[in-house]
């Protein structure tokens, strides 16, 4: 005979939090947390529909209850949130959210057919336990914001391994849960300031597995929102810790394949740096310049979009320390073949912070630049990048004529010595053959 199924917990009727004694109510909320601390089944909506309910209704009741202004101080009232209703409240929330998340779509997809790609058109998971789940994240928000919630019993139980189980839920598919973890986990932040230094290695430790092993995860972009506000609170001058994880995890999150999801988030944070300590600008751009695309034409827009952010923050000094190697970068980007790659190179000079950090280096910059600007002007195919290219060579010539014309004179000598060194090569290619042939006789015949 098969076993039984369990029986979810029987209903005991309790009465509402504001018909009993103040005395009385944290025995009710233990046990009202108690029924919170029950787990159903949400794939099937025909099943314990009345257990269901009386938990949503109990949720609804505890989140009102935590939200709730304190009275009036009162030095014989009861606390309102005494420790042993503290830990039945984060125990009943643990049950809740901390659990195995489903499969992702992409290893569904691979279990059914190892060759299939991920499509990055799917729809998000969405948890159908969510309308439950959400009154529980709401729970857990309004205790840590609580006036009432002391950090030095709260830190009890929302500790270390409670933190580190919160940013394992960040690769839920559920776009709705990983918005409300973004705004508990910036709360924690925000109230426990003994778990900041943790807080800011753990996702640390979060982009290192996702930049260096799997290149997979759902939370990339809300991690970096948060840190985005952290970033912004920083003290100065910076500490060494927060200029280490600028260049061991930051920068290197322009690595993966699917920066484009979450750059946005990562472009303010960079931003942020280099607003905070100017002197940063020399690394980022640096940075940049390591993991720039080679094949992937819309990566490197966004990658342009974002450098012309930073040059906004820069200032010569640093501007000086890498605009050799950031010009040779440029000038390859205005000759590529992809319009909208050379365009967006070219509306740098529709920023007048740039244009005077290149008119103060111009000697510099003059002739890494020029000869990407006579390439697109001769044997660009793109009519707009043609016309902006005009545009800025014009800027240049009204900039500083004498040295425009010492390019000009340069490319001009370059090219007919290319054009030499060409007709040196076919004509020692045609003796080559001619004596080859000569040697050969009969004997030989020569494939044209």
């Amino acid at each position: 005979q098969p076993a039984a199924a369990p029986q979810p917990p029987l209903l005991e009727p309790l009465p509402l939090l504001r018909d009993v004694a103040a005395a009385d109510r944290p025995g009710l909320l233990v046990r009202k947390l108690r029924l919170v601390a029950a787990l159903f089944d949400f794939t099937d909506s025909l099943k314990h529909p009345r257990e269901k309910e009386a938990k949503r209704q109990a949720l609804l009741e505890l989140v009102d209850y935590v939200q709730a202004p304190s009275p009036a101080a009162n030095a014989n009232a009861p606390a309102r949130l005494p420790e042993n209703v503290q830990e039945a409240l984060v125990a009943a929330i643990s049950v809740n959210v901390f659990r195995p998340l489903p499969p992702a779509l992409h290893e569904s997809a691979a279990a059914i057919d190892p060759g299939a790609a991920p499509d990055d058109e799917e729809e998000p998971y969405l948890d159908p336990a969510w309308p439950h789940l959400q009154l529980v994240y709401e729970l857990l928000l309004r205790y840590v914001v609580s006036p009432d919630t002391d950090t030095k019993v709260a830190k009890r139980y929302v500790d270390h391994a409670f933190v580190l189980r919160l940013l394992d839920l960040f690769d839920s598919e559920d776009p709705r849960e990983r918005e409300y973890l973004k705004t508990v986990l910036h709360r924690i932040y925000g109230k426990f300031m003994v778990h900041r230094p943790f807080i800011r290695k753990a996702i640390n430790n979060v982009f290192y597995r996702f930049i260096f092993e799997t290149e997979r995860h759902n939370g990339i972009g809300e991690l970096l929102e948060i840190l985005g506000s952290i970033i912004n609170g920083f003290a100065l001058p910076m500490k060494e810790e927060h200029k280490l994880f600028l260049s061991r995890a930051l920068i290197p999150l322009h690595k993966p394949k699917s920066v484009a999801i979450y750059h946005q988030q990562l472009s303010y944070c960079i931003v942020q740096f280099v607003e905070k300590d100017y002197k940063l600008a020399d690394t980022v751009i640096r940075g940049l310049l390591k993991y720039w695309p080679v094949i992937n034409c819309q990566k490197e827009v966004l990658f342009l979009g974002e450098l012309e952010e930073v040059l906004e923050a820069t200032q010569p000094a640093e501007f000086q320390r890498c605009m050799v190697p950031l010009f040779k970068q440029i000038g390859r980007c205005l000759n590529s073949s992809h319009f909208q790659v050379a365009e967006r190179a070219l509306f740098l000079w529709n920023n007048d912070h740039i244009v005077s950090l290149i008119a103060q280096n111009r000697s510099v910059i003059f002739p890494i630049i020029f000869e990407a600007l006579e390439r697109n002007i001769t044997s660009h195919w793109n009519q707009a990048v043609h016309g902006l290219t005009a545009n800025v060579r014009k800027m240049f010539l009204d900039m500083d004529s004498e040295l425009f014309e010492e390019c000009q004179q340069q490319y001009i000598e370059k090219q007919a010595r290319a054009k030499d060194m060409e007709e040196q090569r076919l004509s020692a290619w045609r003796q080559l053959e001619a004596a080859a042939a000569k040697a050969s006789g009969d004997d030989m015949v020569l494939v044209n």
